[in-house]
C-alpha cells in the first residue's frame, strides 16, 4: 500500500451485503448495486460514468450521505430537507477511511443544487453571523444563470484539502466551462484534494489523473477511450451527417 492510498480521505466502499434482507427492492435491485463488493477509489480523482438509471447517483449519494453530507447537497453543516427521496443505501455501506482528515468538502448533486442555494439565501437572512454567500464569491446564487452559480461554486467555496463529491456538475456548464472545470479540478488536487464525480460529459471524464469506473451490469475499470460516451461523441463528431442521416430515418 503505497503512501497516497494511505493518507487519502475516502479510500474505498464496501457493501454490507449480510444486513440485506432482500435484494430484490431498490435500491439493492439495481445491477450495479446487486453485484457490488468492494470498490476502490482514486486518491486523487475517481469518476463514475454509465447509462441513465444504472446508479450512478444512487451510489454517490450513498457515498456522500455516509461521508456526513446532506443527501441534497452542500457542506456538512446544511441540515434542510426539502423532499425525503434519498435512498436507505449508506445505511448499507461501509467507508474505509485513510488517516488524513480533510479541511473542506462539498457534496453538489445538479438536481437538488437550487435548493442548496434557497437554504443559503434564507439562512443570510436571518443574520445572526457572517453571510454564507460571501464565500460563494458575494452574490445569491439565485442571482446568477445555472452554469454561473455552479462555477461561482468551483471557484469560491472549493478551498483545496477536502473531498469533493460531485453528480453530473456539467448539467449547467457549456463545453468551455467544462473544460475550465478540468483546469479547476487540477489546481484543487495540486491542493490535496479528492474528487468522486458521476458524469455524462466526455470532456470533464478526459482529466488524465483518474481512474474510470463504467457501469454496467456493474462496475468495470475502463480506460477513456473505452467508455461509451466518448465512443458514441467520437463517432457523432467524425461521422454527423452519416449519424444524423441514420437517427433521423
Amino acid at each position: 500500500m503505497n503512501l497516497d492510498t494511505i493518507n487519502q480521505y475516502i479510500r474505498s466502499v464496501e457493501l454490507q451485503r449480510g444486513k440485506i434482507a432482500e435484494f430484490t427492492k431498490y435500491p439493492f435491485c439495481l445491477p450495479a448495486i446487486y453485484n457490488l463488493f468492494h470498490l476502490k477509489f482514486h486518491p486523487k480523482v475517481t469518476f463514475i460514468v454509465g447509462e441513465n438509471g444504472t446508479g450512478k447517483s444512487t451510489i454517490l449519494e450513498a457515498v456522500a450521505t455516509a461521508y456526513g453530507f446532506n443527501p441534497e447537497g452542500g457542506t456538512k453543516n446544511f441540515n434542510f430537507a426539502s423532499m425525503d427521496t434519498h435512498s436507505d443505501l449508506h445505511h448499507y455501506i461501509k467507508l474505509i477511511k485513510g488517516v488524513n482528515k480533510p479541511k473542506d468538502g462539498f457534496f453538489l448533486r445538479a438536481e437538488s443544487f437550487y435548493n442548496v442555494a434557497t437554504n443559503i439565501d434564507e439562512l443570510d437572512r436571518g443574520g445572526g453571523g457572517p453571510r454564507i454567500i460571501d464565500f460563494y464569491g458575494g452574490c445569491s446564487l439565485h442571482q446568477q444563470s445555472h452554469g454561473e452559480a455552479f462555477f461561482s461554486l468551483f471557484i469560491n467555496k472549493f478551498r483545496g484539502e477536502g473531498v469533493y463529491i460531485l453528480d453530473e456538475p456539467e448539467a449547467a456548464l457549456s463545453p468551455t466551462r467544462q473544460m475550465a472545470m478540468i483546469a479547476r479540478i487540477h489546481e484543487l488536487v495540486q491542493q490535496g484534494s479528492q474528487f468522486i464525480i458521476a458524469t455524462h460529459s466526455p470532456i470533464i471524464m478526459a482529466y488524465p489523473d483518474a481512474v474510470i469506473y463504467e457501469i454496467k451490469e456493474s462496475f468495470k475499470k475502463v480506460k477513456y477511450e473505452e467508455t461509451e460516451h466518448y465512443q458514441i461523441m467520437r463517432d457523432f463528431l467524425n461521422n454527423t451527417k452519416k449519424m444524423l442521416d441514420i437517427l433521423m430515418k
